[in-house]
């Protein structure tokens, strides 16, 4: 063999095992199936565009809900691996539709406020008006239900409840339609409802104290065969959540919120304040509030009368194995 041949194999060989590698490495990386409500988890975001997911051998495939029926349903049927959403709707799935499902992480309180036209000055005057919710028995429709409870406002009798749809949905149905008096809205909607003239008749924080709303749940059978992918899952979106917290990256984090949401500038500072700086937003490591998901059940429970009105254990719904090993997982990665 002469030197050019050896050569030429030589390279040929080095070729092959690095095509070799790459394709052992592709094999590696597994999909998660995400549905979310509203819009994409920023933590998810976060992951995809900072490579977090990558270096965990994921890809996340998302798709974002026009309505939390649609989101329940994909994830019962198997359409979605892990929703992100007020845990809630984990708790409507078990009890309404008899889903064996677990939230396994938490991710941010309630910033939820009651927003009104700009006619409405107090809850009172929504008496004999029509309120517009996501669905009429889950998350924050049981909010916007405890909160005119308190001003002696029955659903049904006092008021009329439509179903519309997530978050922004609503705020554009509330400007399309002036009959649609008042929802509950989060930020950065909420903040782009007062610039619109919209009103606040209050938080859900003030009405409700701390409340649990966005964390993520799957189906237990799937987060038994794929735990081990479920835990890497948790532990990049533990990492990109407390890259969002990080006050060193606040700028860069204002200049998601603005391309993400498209909005301006102004809204994304004021979101970025309430969702990162005032600590009631996202939650440090994504933990599910332990309080704030009590008083989830506690609510079902007094306005709907699920269980009789007596609260079940949390430990029902909410299973922290994964979440641990997750947390364990990044601890012997530093």
């Amino acid at each position: 063999m002469t030197i050019a041949c050896g050569a030429r194999l030589l390279v040929r060989l080095v070729l092959a095992a690095a095509s070799g590698v790459a394709l052992a490495q592709a094999a590696q990386v597994q999909t998660i199936r995400v549905i979310s409500l509203p819009g994409r988890p920023l933590p998810v975001v976060v992951a995809q565009s900072q490579g977090i997911f990558s270096r965990y051998g994921i890809e996340v495939q998302v798709e974002s809900a026009q309505n939390s029926e649609m989101l329940r349903a994909n994830l019962a049927n198997g359409t979605a691996d892990i929703a992100h959403a007020a845990v809630d709707n984990a708790v409507a799935m078990a009890e309404m539709a008899g889903a064996d499902v677990a939230i396994v992480i938490g991710g941010e309180g309630t910033l939820n406020e009651l927003i009104a036209q700009p006619e409405i000055h107090s809850i009172a005057d929504l008496r004999g008006r029509t309120v517009i919710v996501d669905a009429p028995n889950t998350a924050f429709a049981l909010q916007l239900k405890k909160i005119l409870l308190t001003s002696g406002l029955q659903a049904g009798r006092d008021y009329e409840i439509k179903p519309v749809g997530a978050t922004p949905l609503r705020l554009q149905a509330m400007r399309d339609h002036k009959e649609y008096a008042a929802s509950m809205l989060g930020p950065p909607t909420s903040f782009l409802a007062k610039r619109d003239g919209f009103v606040s008749l209050g938080s859900a924080r003030h009405f409700l104290g701390s409340y649990q709303a966005a964390g993520g749940f799957v189906r237990r059978q799937w987060a038994h065969d794929h735990s081990e992918l479920l835990v890497r899952y948790l532990a990049a979106y533990v990492e990109a959540q407390r890259w969002l917290l990080s006050p060193a990256n606040k700028q860069p984090v204002i200049e998601l919120l603005t391309k993400e949401f498209h909005i301006p500038e102004p809204v994304a500072s004021q979101t970025y304040e309430v969702l990162v700086s005032s600590h009631q937003g996202l939650a440090d490591g994504a933990r599910l509030d332990s309080e704030g998901f009590q008083n989830v059940l506690r609510l079902r429970a007094e306005v709907e009368g699920q269980w009789d009105g007596r609260v079940p254990s949390p430990e029902k719904y909410y299973d922290p194995s994964y979440y641990n090993q997750a947390l364990s997982k990044l601890k012997s990665a530093r």
